[in-house]
């Protein structure tokens, strides 16, 4: 026998009278680790609170029609004699771009090109002033509108913006002075409206994911207690439609990005299961190579932008009752809103929209 194997012979009779030993003793020697690959650091299985698109889909709020045939959403309880304010929806306008040969106008308030056809920029002005009507009574109203691009640069607006040959580009508007009409354009992201009831200041937000992970609207309000001295408790806010908890499917890369953010963001995020009997019962026949998060079987991730963005005023010292959410989930009901996403980018612009009342002026109390 070479000197190696006896060594190893002799310490292998050793191990066994210890164990033997240790067993009369009623323990066990813990057996010695063995060598293994180092493993990649695997994220854990999601958990959240799980639910099916039934039980998250709501019916849409009913619009109120203007005079002028527009349809709008209104905000419960904002009855302020001084503040104009509302969401529009895609009924009551002229516009040709976005319906079917044989259906209505929509009121589509946006320049966004339609791939199939071109865009008639007067139909479009001619909507907003119909919007301006069915808002404030006044064709006239100067309404304002920005150079969108998904970030939370926030700005002070004034009257001549009304004319500017190209918008300001932002995000998020605030003024004081009366007679204007601030506009956030959306077609499935959350758009946000602030208003002071004793300042008679007012802003308009427009969150999607990007923005509200930005913290725009919990930015703004800041924003707005710096420019006008504005005070969380007298401050009233309505969030308007948008794509709902039950239709904004993510993937992970979105739930790792608010993680980054905020410490709520576990209660953001829900996993939905598609309630279709065939569907569960025959998963297979319905796999895609969709992306995680947008493939049509459950479950998958989907996160709550209404609620994270009522969290965000929340965190920026509103009360709670003073929150109004207006609702509405754009994919969910095409007919009254357009839906970036459910259209497949073929979408025109709704508006939400803010502003004084000529005349009413500002309050310092």
């Amino acid at each position: 026998m070479r000197p190696s194997s006896r060594k190893k012979s002799t310490s292998a009779s050793t191990l066994k009278a210890i164990d033997h030993r240790l067993s009369r003793a009623g323990v066990a020697r813990s057996p010695r680790p063995t060598k293994s690959r180092p493993t990649r650091n695997i994220r854990p299985a999601l958990r959240f609170a799980r639910t099916t698109l039934e039980e998250l889909t709501a019916p849409p709020p009913v619009p109120r029609r203007a005079a002028n045939g527009v349809e709008w959403l209104p905000i419960p309880g904002w009855d302020l004699p001084w503040l104009w304010a509302g969401f529009s929806t895609r009924k009551g306008g002229f516009s040709r771009a976005y319906s079917a040969a044989d259906a209505p106008g929509d009121l589509n308030l946006g320049f966004t090109a339609a791939p199939d056809r071109e865009i008639d920029r007067e139909t479009v002005h001619r909507n907003r002033r119909l919007l301006a009507e069915a808002i404030t009574s006044n064709v006239a109203t100067p309404l304002i509108v920005l150079g969108q691009f998904h970030s939370n640069r926030i700005v002070h607006a004034v009257r001549a913006d009304a004319s500017r040959k190209h918008p300001r580009k932002a995000d998020g508007q605030m003024t004081a002075e009366s007679g204007l009409l601030l506009a956030i354009q959306t077609a499935d992201c959350i758009p946000v409206l602030v208003a002071d009831r004793k300042r008679r200041a007012v802003a308009a937000f427009h969150a999607g994911w990007r923005g509200t992970l930005k913290r725009i609207v919990e930015s703004g309000v800041g924003r707005m207690r710096l420019a006008f001295g504005s005070r969380p408790q007298d401050l009233i806010a309505a969030i308007g439609p948008g794509i709902g908890l039950c239709c904004y499917a993510v993937g992970e890369e979105v739930l790792s990005e608010f993680e980054s953010q905020f410490s709520y963001a576990h209660d953001l995020f829900r996993e939905v299961y598609d309630a279709d009997p065939v569907r569960r019962k025959y998963p297979m026949l319905f796999l895609t190579q969709r992306a995680p998060g947008h493939s049509p079987i459950g479950p998958s991730l989907h996160v709550d932008l209404v609620e994270a963005n009522r969290r965000q005023l929340l965190s920026a010292g509103l009360a709670p009752q003073s929150i109004q959410i207006v609702g509405g989930c754009t994919e969910c009901h095409t007919d009254l809103f357009f839906s970036h996403r459910a259209s497949h980018g073929h979408a025109g612009r709704m508006m939400a929209v803010i502003g004084i009342r000529a005349g009413a002026g500002s309050r310092d109390l």
